[in-house]
Formats: C-alpha cells, sequence, structure tokens
C-alpha cells in the first residue's frame, strides 16, 4: 500500500552546478541549479531574478565627431564636410544647420580624405538651399561600436571612433578638444598653406583641426608643429579661403585620435584634482579633469599604451611587454631625471590592476607583482610562471580577492597567511561546460563587479551574436570567510563590449556598450532596455528517500520574495525528461498586486496604490505526475520588477517497491 503524504523541501541554494551527473548533483546539492539563466544567488537567500538595464542616454554616442560644412556656397547633390574622423557610409542620414529637410547618402556616394579629415558626399536628393560655412552636420544613423566607458565625477565619459564624449545622461558633449592655449594669428597677409600663430602652450600635431575667425572653411594641421617661445608655422590643408587679420582668434576643434582601440580608463585623485586618465591602444595617453583634455605626449614610450593604473601616486601605462611609469607625484611627466622609468616583464602584459600595496601585472602565461614605492626601490618579482591572465578586462578584485580569466577558467588571486604568497584557485569548475561555451562564442570580454551584491559578471560579446543571444556569467562570493565559495548562474540578452562600475556614497552605477551607439546602465528598470527578461531556472533530480519506489505528487508549496507582480510557470520533469516519457503540463503562478506598494517606491501610484497592503509571498498548488526522479523547472518572462524564489515543498506519497 502506498504511505501517507510526505513532504520533501527544496531550499534553493548553491548555483548553477553542471559538472555533476544528474544523481550525485540531486543527491548531494538538492537545492542548487541543473539551469540557472537570469537569476542570480543572492546574498539574501535564494534565486533573485536579475534586474534590468535602461540607455543612460536617449541619445547615441556621435559616430563621426563633429562634422562641419567646409565652404559656402555649395549647392547640388554635391556636400563636402570637415572635421570627420571616420568613413561616412552609403545610406547615411543626416541633417544640416540651417538647411529644410533630412539627406541621405547614395550608394557609393562617400570620397573620404583620411589625411585632411574631409569627406566628399553624393547625396540622393539636392540640398535645398546653400549651407553657411561651418555649419553643424547632424547624423541621425551611425555605425561603429562604441569602444570605451566610464562613470566618473557623476558622468558618462564614452569613446566612439577615437573621439571622447562627456554626458550627465541627456546629451553627449565632445571633450577630446585641444587646449593649447589662447592661440592667434601671428600677422596679417598670410596666404598659402602655412599659417604663423602664437599664444600656444603646446605644439599642434599632425590630424588636428582647427578654424580661424573671418576665414572660411576648416584646416587640418599636415605635419607634427614645433614649439618655440609659444608661436609655431603649422602646415595646413588646404590652403587659406583668404587671409587672416593680425589677431584672429584661431579655434582647435578636434585631436586626431583616430584609429583609436578599446579604450580603458583609470580614475584618480592627484593632489586635489580627481581626474581620469585614458588608454586606447594606438595614441598617445589622455588625461580629463573636468575642464582640461590633454594627452601625455612626453615620451613615444607611451605611444599606444593599452592599460593605465594610478599606483604610488603615478601613472603607470602598459605597452607591449613595458610598464612605464611617470615621475612620482606627477601623472604627464615622463623625464627619467625626475623619476619615471620603465620596466620590462618579458611578455605582452594583458593586464593590470593595484591589489592591496602592490601592482599586479599579468601575461597570458605569467603574474608579476611590483612592490616599492619609486624608481629608486621598485622590485618586479615573478607570483607564478605557469598561469595568466588570456583574456584582457577580466580581471577584477571581489571580496578582498582578484578574479580573472586564465587558461582554464576563472581563477581567484589572494593572499594566503605566509606572507608573500598567493592561493591561485580555480573557482569556476562547476559551470566548466558554460565557461568552454563562452569562451568559444565570444570575440571579446568585458567583466564587472556589483559590490552591494558581492557579484562578478563576465560579459561576453560577438558582433554576430545579437544583443538577445548575448551571454555572460555571473557569481556571487556567498561567504566572507570562503572565498572559494561562489554561487554561479548564466546571463543572456546583456552584449557589452566595453563596461564600468562605479561605486560612491553608497550609490552604485555600472554602464555598458556595444556595437549600437547607445551607453546603457545596468542595474536600472524591470526590463532589458524595453524587452522582457527571459529567466529560468531547474532544480537537480531528486529521489526523495529511495529512488527505486515510485512517488505521486499532490501539492506544491513556493516561497517567494517578490517586489510586486510575480508571474512564473512551474513545470515537474520526471525520470530526467528521457525520450517518450509523458511530462505533465506546465503551471502558472502568479500574484497581481497592481495596487500594493510601499511608501518612497518609485512603483507606487498616487490614487491607485494602496500603501502597505501585504504581498503574496507563497503561492501553493495542485500538481499531478509521477515517477522515480523528480525536478521542479521554473520559467518566467515578463518585464515585472525582480522576485526571490528562496524555496519548495513537494507533498507526495509513495508506491510499494516493485
Amino acid at each position: 500500500m502506498a504511505d501517507a503524504w510526505r513532504t520533501y523541501a527544496f531550499e534553493f541554494v548553491g548555483g548553477l552546478i553542471s559538472n555533476l551527473s544528474p544523481l550525485q548533483q540531486g543527491v548531494k546539492y538538492p537545492g542548487s541549479a541543473r539551469k540557472l539563466k537570469n537569476f542570480e544567488p543572492s546574498i539574501e537567500g535564494g534565486y533573485k531574478r536579475v534586474e534590468g538595464y535602461t540607455k543612460y542616454s536617449s541619445s547615441f554616442v556621435p559616430a563621426y565627431d563633429e562634422p562641419l560644412v567646409h565652404g559656402s556656397g555649395q549647392t547640388g547633390t554635391t556636400l563636402v564636410i570637415a572635421n570627420i574622423y571616420s568613413t561616412p557610409v552609403d545610406g547615411g542620414t543626416f541633417t544640416i544647420s540651417g538647411v529644410a529637410g533630412t539627406y541621405t547618402i547614395a550608394v557609393a556616394g562617400v570620397a573620404y580624405d583620411s589625411t585632411n579629415k574631409r569627406a566628399t558626399l553624393t547625396l540622393t536628393t539636392s540640398l535645398a538651399t546653400s549651407p553657411a560655412d561651418k555649419a553643424a552636420v547632424t547624423f541621425t544613423s551611425h555605425v561603429g561600436t562604441v569602444l570605451g566607458v566610464a562613470y566618473w565625477s557623476g558622468r558618462s565619459i564614452a569613446c566612439r571612433n577615437g573621439s571622447v564624449y562627456s554626458s550627465t545622461g541627456s546629451s553627449w558633449t565632445k571633450i577630446s578638444k585641444p587646449s593649447y592655449g589662447t592661440v592667434l594669428v601671428n600677422g596679417a597677409g598670410q596666404t598659402g598653406a602655412t599659417l604663423a600663430i602664437d599664444g600656444l602652450t603646446v605644439a599642434p600635431r599632425i590630424g588636428d583641426t582647427f578654424s580661424v575667425a573671418g576665414v572660411e572653411k576648416v584646416y587640418t594641421v599636415t605635419a607634427n608643429a614645433t614649439l618655440a617661445s609659444g608661436g609655431a608655422t603649422v602646415a595646413i590643408s588646404p590652403n587659406l579661403n583668404s587671409s587672416p587679420a593680425d589677431n584672429a582668434a584661431v579655434t582647435w576643434l578636434s585631436l586626431d585620435r583616430s584609429s583609436a582601440l578599446k579604450t580603458r580608463f583609470s580614475k584618480y585623485r592627484i593632489g586635489t584634482t580627481e581626474k581620469i586618465a585614458g588608454v586606447d591602444g594606438y595614441n598617445y595617453p589622455f588625461i580629463y579633469d573636468g575642464t582640461t583634455f590633454s594627452e601625455v605626449t612626453g615620451s613615444t614610450d607611451v605611444e599606444g599604451a593599452e592599460f593605465v593604473v594610478f599606483h604610488k601616486n603615478q601613472l603607470f601605462f602598459a605597452v607591449g611587454h613595458n610598464l612605464i611609469f611617470t615621475a612620482p607625484y606627477t601623472d604627464s611627466d615622463l623625464t627619467a631625471a625626475n623619476g619615471s622609468g620603465i620596466i620590462s616583464v618579458g611578455a605582452k602584459i594583458t593586464g593590470l590592476i593595484v591589489f592591496r600595496d602592490i601592482l599586479v601585472i599579468f601575461t597570458e602565461r605569467t603574474i608579476s607583482q611590483l612592490t616599492g614605492n619609486t624608481i629608486s626601490d621598485f622590485v618586479l618579482q615573478p607570483v607564478t610562471r605557469n598561469v595568466g591572465c588570456v583574456a584582457t578586462d577580466t580581471i577584477q578584485e571581489i571580496s578582498g580577492d582578484l578574479i580573472f580569466l586564465g587558461p582554464d577558467g576563472l581563477r581567484l588571486f589572494g593572499l594566503t597567511d605566509r606572507t608573500g604568497d598567493f592561493n591561485l584557485g580555480l573557482v569556476s569548475k562547476p559551470i566548466q561546460k558554460e565557461m568552454t561555451d563562452l569562451i568559444a562564442s565570444c570575440s571579446s570580454f568585458s567583466s564587472i563587479v556589483i559590490r552591494q551584491k558581492s557579484q562578478y559578471r563576465l560579459l561576453g560579446f560577438s558582433n554576430n551574436i545579437s544583443a538577445a543571444s548575448s551571454k555572460g556569467i555571473l557569481g556571487t562570493q556567498m561567504t566572507s570567510d570562503n572565498t572559494s565559495n561562489i554561487a554561479w548562474a548564466e546571463l543572456t540578452g546583456f552584449k557589452a563590449y566595453v563596461s564600468d562600475s562605479y561605486y560612491d556614497n553608497n550609490i552604485e552605477t555600472i554602464l555598458f556598450a556595444n556595437a549600437d551607439g547607445y551607453v546603457y546602465q545596468m542595474e536600472s528598470g524591470d526590463s532589458l532596455d524595453g524587452s522582457s527578461i527571459i529567466a529560468s531556472f531547474a532544480t537537480p533530480y531528486v529521489y526523495m528517500e529511495d529512488p527505486r519506489i515510485r512517488k505521486t505528487m499532490y501539492k506544491l508549496f513556493l516561497y517567494t520574495d517578490p517586489q510586486s507582480s510575480v508571474a512564473v510557470d512551474v513545470n515537474l520533469r520526471f525520470d530526467f525528461d528521457t525520450f517518450g516519457g509523458v511530462q505533465p503540463e506546465p503551471i502558472t503562478l502568479s500574484n497581481t498586486s497592481s495596487s500594493v506598494g510601499f511608501y518612497g517606491s518609485s512603483r507606487a501610484k498616487y490614487g491607485t496604490t494602496t500603501y502597505g497592503n501585504k504581498l503574496k509571498k507563497i503561492f501553493e498548488t495542485q500538481v499531478i505526475g509521477s515517477g522515480f526522479f523528480v525536478s521542479l523547472q521554473f520559467t518566467a518572462e515578463s518585464t515585472d520588477p525582480p522576485f526571490s524564489l528562496d524555496a519548495a515543498t513537494l507533498e507526495y506519497s509513495t508506491h510499494d517497491r516493485r
């Protein structure tokens, strides 16, 4: 005879595990997950559906710098524009200040002069009127991956096609403009392909663009200038359209930072000034203090730097296998006599990070540490010659340890009890299959830390994968005294080429960007920029006391922690869901709570919300089905606020042994 009803309890804890057989996982970790997508193991318990993201700004980061009409009197279907640092695409659309209509570039309608930063466009329709000289050209379509993003000093910094922009959430303002002083024309009557100017603090460089008061057209510097007593004679293109007046103002428009690659940042304070430094793998490093944008051009050794950190009151740049540092208490002095220097680490550097009181230097096969304070006592010491970081931008600090992607998965880099000794444990073994698949499908990675959740996220990127299909991995540090206890899950729908997280005054801001031109804010909103969040979770298969006795299921109790409405489907899957087996239909559990709200909540609405009402947290439902093993499988697809699945109980009876 069948026994009386019994109860089996699942406590949802442990995260995604895929390196065990189904039976082993059910025996050892019944509350873990064999599938866990867009549910995050929570430090508050259970599995919580992830939060979404929204656009940081409704405007895309400009793709073509700040193009201007190059000369007045243009008519017809041809338009010459200047101050443009990348090639417009056929079919691109734009508007012109002071000219009616939106214009489209014809097929094969672009002739781009990369040397002089000009483009001649053939349009599908004629200009309505002749645009004014230097009228602004605003592209309404665009291409080009956002190459870098950072949150700094209450604003987002973004890099695209070599130019650097800033936004506080509305439009984007270009900041990568030369700071060369109060520059004036030096002498009247000048003509031709040179221009004498004075008032310079920095020598203009090839590719810079400028305009001259009272003179038509935009001019490009065609050779690096030589500065002498604040003056220089600059080679330019095209020839001067007319002779400028003596002391006519020279307005610098753009620095030539074209050919930029992925851009990385370091945020720091030197003296009393907050600054951000950036490197892009091709150009000279730059520094921005909120007002002035400048380049670090004191030595060609730093040109093409890929990584930058601020350590021991000086900037460190990584170029190939070299580590170049500025003089102490400076961020731009590269004079050897003042304490600047170069250290070779013997292989191409793949990452830098400051950890405790040391600088950790990664290559693909080694990890080294730099100790000391200045060039007089800097010591480069090996940590390991067998393990390194194989993917840039995966290194982060989480809960007092470093995590990075090594050749065999994610590893932790942490101190041990022995002085000068380090632990290099492999922590992604439970999700080795997911890690292997992620690495194989992505061309690059970025990573962030969500400090309030003790969570690390590794985000994969590929141009061939849509945003909805993009994958990532998240890991939550569950206990502070056991750094290897990380609970894992998968992410889908987060496509990030670059990302950054910043924590200040108990406010955490997390940004990312990809190839669509927008900067997004993660942990913001209940959707993926308007699209539903698709989340799924499946428990292991458990056998409930005896694997060879069949059980019949009767009732399910699901314990949740909702913030508002909950709608989740639950399936019972029996006996490993083998081919030919009959499985019960899904059951929908919902908690309609549009009238429930709490004071101070942004989701509450005056006049429709009942403050203080209690949300339904326990769902009870009848279930059917029988088998030797059972798994609970949950799916949710909505734009509702996040909710947590904390635990579940199944009520069942057993049959006689056969």
